[in-house]
Parts: structure tokens; C-alpha cells; sequence
């Protein structure tokens, strides 16, 4: 087969006009044309009045030898590139020896834990996978109780529980992160095969939503135990079991759960979520290599769909293909600080996100179908290590941050887990919000209207402040009045990472190999996933090599 890249047509193109274009693009005949696949579809919306998608096509011809060897790949070529057709089929790196003296162990369940679970078992490694929350029907009804009723269970919430934080997400499956050995082909094959769309496949910014998530995750955790893999829930590690050799070298033996229980491994995959604070903490204490990092806070902003769309699509807004509208903005303040838009979640909500007792934690939602109202996103600032200082010393130290605002938000909200709200307009004007305008904010339990101005450090309050007239004036009406800022967002990314050498294994500790959001290698559910595979792939090529 061979691949045409950057081939263009209009937005309301029909079937036929895209066989034509392929035909004329390789100049053949109808009958040369044996078949063809969509291999991605993305739109052009620069020209609002004019929107173009843009295919890669797979094309089956007899004459594909003959027309890689006389067109010309090059990308900017009239019609596209012509390439022989990437081959994106995943090859695992190992098979389980017929004797394996100790099963692996995941510790977490997250995309991350799940697909270094899944792959692992699909070598044959029998892994064992301790999540600490519920399962993840039982985990969903609890977080509901924190959105409906305003009680928190600790253990099961949108952070702790099967499918992690990407389950009560916009479902987002795209990242910018370098994938050449196709990695990512494999995250979303395994998801097509769980029950998402197979339009995730190819479409330029593929998205599932929270209710198909979670039949997924359970299809997933049935396909990892038909093949010999276990899964624990309700399962907390609170200790890790070291053992230092006559060179004076770490190795991890294994872990010791919340109820005592020691569970022996030589190779244990550490996929936390970026949440899992007191692990963080203990590992720190046992003289794991942690160190901090940069992460971003700030607060989430609503506006009506409709104006998105309206602002990107212009009159193609509402168009099927298009869907919901999203946006990227980022602006870099007089202060030096860089304010950004995070998680954008068309036609979404708002939800409650904390994990601990007395904090208010702000994130975005989506549906596959993306019809709420109301679009969502970040508005958020990046902080660097240096910022911690006054909140605490060492690697610890951006946790004592995010939870000296998420209880101050708290605090803010008026307690019960409502959170501190402000108009946009009142929010730039620096004047308190007393009431709403043309948007209702989504966030449940509700919000408190008021001043955001002690919500957040000065820096990025001002930082903000600039920056929403900015956006304003890159997508009209960003910064409209009524629009709604709901605080805190401070869960962006973890504030440490568990640094590991090109190996897969902890820096300092053998056996031990930190993957995923909490370790600080990833960042959204596609670039977890990845990771969870490399180092599934680490873990498998240590235990063979080990004999």
C-alpha cells in the first residue's frame, strides 16, 4: 500500500469526490484503484468561511511500487506527499519465561497502570495490579455522591479508583509527545477493541467522553484477567520493601499494603496518579529519587459554546464533522509569567475534583456527544521549583503548595466543597461578582460569588488579569462579562517526578520503574497510556534478561 498525506477538500465534499481526488493525485485510472482507508482526517478552519479537511489516505493499487518510485515524496508537493504506508502494527519485545519465580506488580489504575497491566499480560507476565480505590461503577457512584450531596470519600473520587483521572475527562486522546514506534496506534486499537469508535483511528483530535470510558476500562480489566492477570481493588501500597546489596545498591522485593500484607515482586511498575500525595511522601521517606518540577495552577473558564464555535467555524459552525469547537491560547505576561489554556472540554462541565478533606479542586468534563452548554477550560499559569520555597523545602514541597490554595479555596467557597467564583468582566475590573449573567456555571455542589483576587499567589492573579483582554483578542468574546472563572486548578500535572534512567528503573533503585502522570512522564490519558506500555516493555525485557 502507499500513503497520500495533505490531500485537501471542502468541508461538505462527497465520497466520490474524494476517489477522484486520490485518482487524480496518482494520476490512474478508476480500475487501477483496487481500495482506500482513511488514515487521519483533520480540518483546515484558518479561512472560517472556507474550511478544508485534510486526509491521509491508504490506497491499495498494483501500481503502487511503480508510483512510489515516480511521484514525488515531497510534503509540499501539489495534491500531497506519496510514501509507502508506515507500518504501525505493535510488536511486543518479549514472551514470559515458562517459569516466572515472581509476577510483576502495577501499582495503580490508571490509563497508565491499565495498559502496563494489559500489555504485560498480553506477554504472558501474569501481572498483579493494586488499585487503591473502587471499581470503577462503584468508584462513579461515589464521586457522584461528592457532586450531588458534598460527601467525599477519600479512597474513591475523581482522582483514586479504576480508570483514574482520565475517567472523569473530557476523554481527550491525542498528545504532542514523539511516538516513533508507534505506541499510540497501539493505546487506540486497544480502545476500538474495547467498544470506543473506530473514528478514533483517524480523526485529527479523537475524544470519547466519561460514559464510554467506563465500560472500556472494564472491558480492559476482563481482557487482563482472561489472561491470567489480577486485579485488587481497594488495595492501598503504603510501604515498598528495600533490600541494599554488598555493592550498596537498592533493589525493590516488594510492597506492603494499607492492611499489613507484604506482597513479594522484583520488578514493580509505579503508575500513580499525580494525587497520590501520601505515596509521594512515603517514597520520598524510604529514599526514593524524587525531585520537583514545574506544574501550573489557576482557575477553570465558561463560556457558551456557541460563541466558541461561532469564533472558530463562522458560518460552518454546528457542521457534524467539526463538532464542538476547541481553542489553545497562550500568552506570555509582563510579569514573566506564561498564562495558557489547559484541558479544554467543549460543550462540558465544570467538576469537583479533590481527593482530600477540606479542598476544593476544580476539572473538565466531557461527553462523547459534547452538547452541554457551556465550554470549559484551564486558565492556568506555570510555576517552577524556585516558587515553592515559601510553602516548604525540598521535593515535597509543590504538594504543600497545591494544598495551601485548595484549602483556601475551601475557605473561599464558603466550606462544603462549594467553590469561589467571579465574573470575567468583575474578575479584570478587580470587583467582587454579585451576581451571574447570560452563563450558569456547571460546577456541582455550586459556587460562591465573590472576589477570585486572594484565590491564587499575586503573580498569577495579575498574571491572569492581563492576559484574559489578550485572549479576548484572539477569539471574540473570550473575554466577555458574564463568562465565569471557577477556582482552583491546581492539579494540572504532578508537582515531582520520580526520575528514572533510560532503562525504566527508579534512578537509584533497582526494580522500581516510575511511569505515568504522578511520576512526571506524562500528561493526559494518550501520553499515559504510552508510557504504561514503555514500561511494561522495561519490565518485561529486565525479567528475561534476569533469566
Amino acid at each position: 500500500m502507499l500513503r497520500i498525506t495533505d490531500l485537501k477538500l471542502p468541508l461538505d465534499h462527497d465520497e466520490a469526490a474524494l476517489a477522484a481526488a486520490i485518482l487524480a493525485r496518482l494520476g490512474i485510472a478508476a480500475d487501477e484503484l483496487a481500495g482506500y482507508r482513511i488514515a487521519r482526517r483533520g480540518y483546515d478552519a484558518r479561512k472560517r468561511g472556507a474550511i478544508m479537511l485534510i486526509y491521509s489516505i491508504d490506497v491499495e493499487t498494483p501500481r503502487a511500487a511503480d508510483l512510489l518510485q515516480r511521484l514525488p515524496q515531497d510534503p509540499a508537493a501539489p495534491g500531497g506527499k506519496v510514501m509507502p504506508t508506515p507500518d504501525t502494527a505493535y510488536k511486543f519485545v518479549a514472551q514470559a519465561p515458562a517459569r516466572l519465580p515472581l509476577r510483576p506488580l502495577v501499582v495503580g489504575m490508571g490509563p497508565c497502570g491499565l495498559f502496563a497491566g494489559l500489555v504485560l499480560a498480553q506477554m504472558g507476565f501474569k501481572p498483579i495490579i493494586l488499585e487503591r480505590g473502587k471499581a470503577v461503577r462503584e468508584r462513579t457512584v461515589d464521586t457522584f455522591g461528592l457532586w450531588r450531596r458534598k460527601v467525599l470519600d477519600p479512597e474513591s473520587n475523581v482522582q483514586f479508583g479504576e480508570g483514574g483521572a482520565g475517567t472523569f475527562s473530557d476523554g481527550k486522546l491525542y498528545s504532542q509527545i514523539s511516538d516513533k514506534q508507534h505506541h499510540g496506534r497501539k493505546v487506540l486499537e486497544e480502545f476500538v477493541a474495547a467498544g470506543a469508535p473506530e473514528e478514533i483511528l483517524y480523526v485529527s483530535k479523537p475524544h470519547i467522553g466519561t460514559f464510554r470510558l467506563v465500560s472500556m476500562v472494564e472491558h480492559m480489566r476482563a481482557t487482563i484477567e482472561s489472561l491470567g492477570g489480577e486485579v485488587r481493588f481497594g488495595n492501598r501500597v503504603d510501604d515498598v520493601l528495600v533490600e541494599i546489596d554488598a555493592d550498596g545498591v537498592r533493589h525493590l522485593r516488594g510492597v506492603t499494603l494499607a492492611d499489613g500484607e507484604e506482597l513479594r515482586a522484583d520488578h514493580v511498575v509505579l503508575a500513580l496518579g499525580h494525587s497520590a500525595r501520601d505515596t509521594f511522601a512515603m517514597l520520598h521517606a524510604r529514599g526514593v529519587f524524587v525531585e520537583a518540577k514545574p506544574f501550573s495552577l489557576g482557575f477553570r473558564i465558561e463560556h457558551p459554546q456557541s460563541l466558541i464555535d461561532q469564533a472558530r467555524f463562522g458560518p460552518q459552525a454546528g457542521h457534524a464533522l467539526l463538532g464542538a469547537a476547541d481553542y489553545k491560547l497562550v500568552h506570555h505576561a509582563r510579569n514573566g509569567r506564561s498564562v495558557y489554556s489547559f484541558c479544554m472540554c467543549p460543550g462540558g462541565t465544570v467538576v469537583a475534583a479533590t481527593s482530600e478533606p477540606g479542598r476544593v479542586v476544580t476539572n473538565g468534563m466531557s461527553q462523547y456527544s459534547r452538547n452541554e452548554r457551556n465550554a470549559n477550560a484551564g486558565i492556568v499559569v506555570g510555576i517552577s521549583p524556585e516558587d515553592f520555597a515559601p510553602y516548604g523545602e525540598g521535593p515535597l514541597a509543590g504538594i504543600a503548595l497545591q494544598r495551601h490554595w485548595e484549602s483556601q479555596a475551601f475557605v473561599l467557597g464558603g466550606g462544603d466543597y462549594l467553590a469561589p467564583a467571579q465574573l470575567v468582566g468583575d474578575f479584570i475590573r478587580n470587583r467582587p461578582s454579585t451576581g451571574f449573567g447570560a452563563v450558569q456555571p456547571s460546577y456541582t455542589p455550586g459556587v460562591t460569588l465573590g472576589s477570585l483576587d486572594e484565590a491564587l499567589p499575586r503573580y498569577a492573579i495579575d498574571a491572569i488579569r492581563e492576559a484574559l483582554p489578550a485572549f479576548g483578542r484572539q477569539i471574540r468574546g473570550f473575554d466577555m462579562h458574564d463568562a465565569v472563572l471557577t477556582g482552583v486548578e491546581t492539579r494540572t500535572s504532578s508537582p515531582l517526578r520520580i526520575t528514572r534512567g533510560g532503562d525504566g528503573h527508579s534512578v537509584n533503585t533497582r526494580g522500581l520503574f516510575p511511569a505515568g502522570e504522578g511520576a512526571g512522564y506524562a500528561g493526559g490519558i494518550m501520553s499515559a497510556g504510552v508510557d504504561g506500555i514503555k514500561a511494561a516493555e522495561a519490565v518485561a525485557r529486565s525479567i528475561v534478561a534476569a533469566g
